[in-house]
């Protein structure tokens, strides 16, 4: 009795000293499905796993982005549930909203965000063992970045939000923004990807050298239309272009996320994008350094992304979904996290919520780790066999 005792206090103290020492695991080392889908909705993860889990798949990626203003834990806790009995692994991006005296560009997000974002993320049981963040989206484009395209103030929010996350779990995996790929120089609007990035890193020395993967939105530009093997800086295959800059700064070999890429039903048939993607999955996203591929997208109405939907207005599969379902896959292996199921799910309300400076508290303060041993000693004494 006394040894199980000191055993059970031993393993207590080694868990509170060593607060968030479990880090993120390379997913490149393990069995891995690549193939994903981009969506918008949490509402459509049964869809996608009908897509990315086909054909002898499992633990497919979906990328989603998450709103400033989006932030309800019921909601998002059954989404990662959902993701956990599907076998989907999530990519979540972060994103702020239409800026309110400027509708047609998206806020800048301040370091209050970041810290907000991460409290809520870090509140969630996540599926699997990394927990995918992608710090906002092509933010080389001015309507992405409150009206101009701003690598300085990127760089350190992409810095600062290294250091929020991670202060709160190591498992998450913070990868950059996926940019613009057809941006061009155009000042106070838009800049190409290559130039953004260097002055990033003249801006935040070494910043890709701090974050865990490279965010790619490695569309077939110009027009979303060229064909697969056609190999520039801003075609499909532009991840690699981009990946070597990031090296080249760094020295860091980051592992690759495309999470946006996808042809046009304007520019190109149905039948033909069929072709492009299985040709695209078989002879350049087979890279060995691309985590994950999440074609944008996979359902849209009317409008400016519906040529790039995979479900019809029907929500059935259309020709080209049909092709990406037939594509042989991988048995993904993830690290899975012990998770709630959503029928032991508890309200928002009973779940306690840690802001991003107790928890700084908590990690630095003697104090405070003792008020944790006291209760958890007492629970010890009373144990009766």
């Amino acid at each position: 009795m006394k040894n199980l005792l000191l055993l059970l206090l031993n393993l207590f103290l080694f868990v509170l000293n060593t607060g968030t020492a479990f880090a993120i695991e390379n997913p490149l080392t393990l069995a891995n499905n690549k193939i994903g889908v981009h969506i918008l909705f949490t509402s459509e993860i049964n869809l996608a796993s009908n897509l990315i889990n086909s054909s002898l798949g499992d633990w497919g990626y979906v990328t989603i982005p998450i709103q400033a203003g989006d932030k309800d834990l019921e909601k998002w806790q059954k989404f990662m549930n959902d993701a956990e009995k599907l076998h989907v692994i999530p990519i979540i991006r972060l994103a702020t909203e239409g800026d309110y005296f400027n509708t047609s560009v998206w806020r800048k997000p301040t370091r209050e965000d970041i810290l907000d974002f991460a409290n809520f993320l870090n509140s969630l049981k996540w599926p699997v063992k990394n927990k995918y963040v992608v710090v906002f989206n092509e933010v080389n484009r001015s309507d992405e970045w409150e009206g101009s395209p701003q690598p300085a103030e990127y760089a350190n929010i992409l810095k600062f939000a290294v250091s929020a996350f991670k202060s709160l779990s190591e498992d998450f995996f913070i990868i950059s923004a996926g940019l613009d790929n057809g941006a061009t120089d155009i000042a106070g609007k838009s800049m190409d990807q290559y130039n953004f990035m260097l002055q990033m890193d003249n801006a935040v020395p070494g910043i890709f050298g701090q974050i865990d993967g490279l965010g790619s939105h490695s569309y077939p530009n110009p027009a979303f239309s060229a064909a697969p093997w056609v190999v520039t800086r801003k075609s499909i295959s532009s991840f690699k272009f981009e990946r070597n800059l990031a090296y080249e700064l760094s020295g860091k070999k980051l592992p690759v996320f495309i999470t946006e890429t996808g042809w046009s039903s304007e520019k190109v048939s149905e039948n033909q994008i069929s072709r492009y993607f299985i040709y695209a999955f078989e002879k350049v996203w087979s890279d060995q350094n691309i985590v994950g591929v999440t074609p944008f997208l996979l359902q849209a109405g009317p409008g400016p992304f519906f040529q790039f939907t995979l479900l019809n207005e029907n929500g059935e599969h259309n020709v080209v979904s049909r092709a990406l379902q037939k594509i042989p896959k991988t048995k993904g292996n993830p690290t899975i996290n012990i998770q709630l199921s959503s029928s032991s799910f508890k309200s928002a309300n009973n779940i306690p919520f840690k802001t991003f400076q107790e928890q700084t508290q908590y990690e630095t303060s003697p104090a405070l780790r003792a008020k944790t041993i006291t209760p958890f000693l007492k629970w010890i004494l009373r144990l009766e066999f």
